[in-house]
């Protein structure tokens, strides 16, 4: 009993001592005491409301944890944003010391030199990071709030976020209404589209009544219905290096739920230069993808695909179509991902691409690694602004386009139909499916599938001016490309497809 006295006594005079130790670097913090150094330490604009809105703070230490305590003891409304009620710092908070994570230097007990400086760096930026919650939403969340993972600390953090959802459509209608339902207090939508007949088979955002009408104007009601505390800004543009950067920075999280690549790297490209998450997915036909891009020490979509795939070469869902369900799975997906973003919860897909094929229903995992050579991420960038992604993606604007010899590459459908009302010889070579072809056609057209021309194209008059057309002009420039390859000299691309023709010219026939 007498030796368990006599520790108790050595442990209180040692805590008291260092406790004193610690009150009097607070207190002498200008003197700087021998064994402390002076560091300044970086808080980022969600943390600056609990500093007076100071975004640089001086405190004295020897190490991380230190500084961290003097900081923390010289603001005292930052601690509980930076510690949990057992003393951990936060998972959503990352801690570095000059360009290094502590996590993989020593943690807290980290030294630090003369010079050195602190950054605070939340998982997610921006924002007021929480907002109280009124008693209906008490009730409206009462299942994430018995979570322990969420809580209310966690629903208050939600409501606090803004993610932005680029576009409103296929993956863009499942994400928004999940993030609406979950309690996501601020959510943006980029489009500039209208609701089509086509869309509905898919894009859950939008009714039936809502044909014609503007998709944000659509997804706004419907976000309003399902959770009215959701507040919703709407940005009626396209996408584009110019307002990209702009249209992002108030935001936490960005997921893409873009169609086509040039939109697709400007999201990866954007994240990757603000330093803000890239909830990914894509989906074609029968088969979806997801991640996180663009995430602190993680890839981004251009460590996955450096360059993008020639134009043409992979068709949009409007030309190949979708599974109507599919974005629904994979927009929860990304949803899902956002949350957990936001809450600093489980284990995001950063490093990881999850394949999901439909038929075979079937997930497979790959891991991802982020490239040291990346020119957007990487450890020497060359790509440090937005650039012209439609140059860099090989997309250029429609229309009539001339080849290397100056022959005419491309026809429009308005030119196509004085032809054939002229009666000039020629061959209208359809290179959709048989499916399609049953939709709608072009008077006289031939159809020979995409994938049927290379074992058929010596069935076609070398001769004759061969106006090759599919449904939006993707398929019948590979087609016209590949013909051309083949020794044919007369060869066009129908641009815009049937789907121009019945726009401009045969308004009779079904669109789909």
């Amino acid at each position: 009993m007498y030796r368990l006295k006599r520790y108790y006594q050595r442990l209180c005079s040692t805590a008291i001592v260092r406790a004193a130790q610690r009150a009097a670097r607070w207190f002498f913090v200008n003197d700087t005491p021998l064994d402390d150094t002076m560091v300044t330490v970086h808080i980022p604009a969600p943390l600056r409301p609990f500093t007076g809105s100071l975004d640089r703070v001086e405190v004295a230490g020897a190490t991380v944890g230190e500084l961290l305590e003097a900081l923390t003891a010289a603001h005292a409304a930052l601690r509980p944003q930076l510690f949990t009620t057992d003393g951990r710092v936060r998972s959503y908070v990352n801690i570095y010391l000059n360009d290094e994570d502590v996590r993989y230097l020593q943690k807290d007990a980290t030294p630090v030199k003369a010079g050195d400086t602190l950054t605070l760096i939340p998982s997610v930026a921006g924002g007021d990071g929480r907002e109280t919650l009124a008693a209906d939403e008490m009730q409206r969340y009462s299942r994430h709030l018995i979570l322990p993972e969420v809580g209310l600390e966690g629903q208050e953090r939600l409501k606090g976020a803004k993610v932005l959802c680029i576009g409103a459509g296929g993956l863009g209608s499942p994400v928004a209404m999940y993030l609406a339902a979950a309690g996501v207090g601020t959510i943006g939508l980029v489009d500039f589209d209208v609701v089509d007949l086509s869309n509905l088979q898919r894009q859950i955002l939008h009714g039936t009544a809502d044909v014609g009408r503007s998709k944000l104007a659509s997804a706004r009601d419907t976000i309003a219905a399902l959770n009215p505390h959701v507040r919703v800004e709407l940005h009626e543009t396209a996408l584009s290096s110019a307002n990209a950067l702009a249209l992002f920075a108030p935001y936490d999280v960005i997921v893409d739920g873009t169609d086509n690549f040039p939109t697709r790297y400007l999201v990866n490209d954007a994240c990757v230069l603000l330093g803000k998450p890239n909830a990914y997915g894509s989906i074609f036909r029968f088969e979806g993808q997801a991640s996180v891009f663009a995430a602190k020490d993680g890839p981004c979509y251009r460590c996955l695909y450096p360059e993008p795939p020639p134009p043409g070469l992979v068709p949009s869902c409007a030309e190949g179509g979708v599974l109507g369900v599919l974005p629904g799975i994979i927009g929860v997906i990304q949803a899902t991902e956002a949350i957990k973003l936001i809450l600093g919860a489980g284990e995001p897909l950063i490093g990881r691409f999850l394949i999901y094929d439909a038929l075979r229903m079937r997930f497979r995992e790959l891991k991802l690694r982020r490239d040291p050579e990346c020119p957007v991420c990487g450890d020497a960038p060359t790509v440090t602004a937005l650039i012209d992604y439609d140059q860099f993606c090989g997309v250029g604007p429609a229309g009539h386009r001339e080849g290397q010899a100056g022959v005419a590459t491309e026809m429009t459908v308005r030119e196509l139909k004085e032809r054939m009302d002229a009666g000039e010889p020629l061959v209208i070579l359809d290179v959709r499916e048989t499916v399609e072809y049953q939709i709608n056609r072009i008077e006289g057209s031939i159809l020979m599938p995409l994938g049927e021309l290379p074992r058929r194209h010596q069935e076609l008059d070398r001769d004759a001016l061969i106006v090759c057309q599919c449904k939006m002009g993707g398929r019948s420039a590979q087609a016209a490309a590949f013909l051309r390859g083949a020794g044919f000299e007369r060869v066009v691309n129908l641009t815009g497809g049937i789907l121009a023709w019945v726009d401009q010219i045969d308004p009779t026939q079904v669109k789909y």
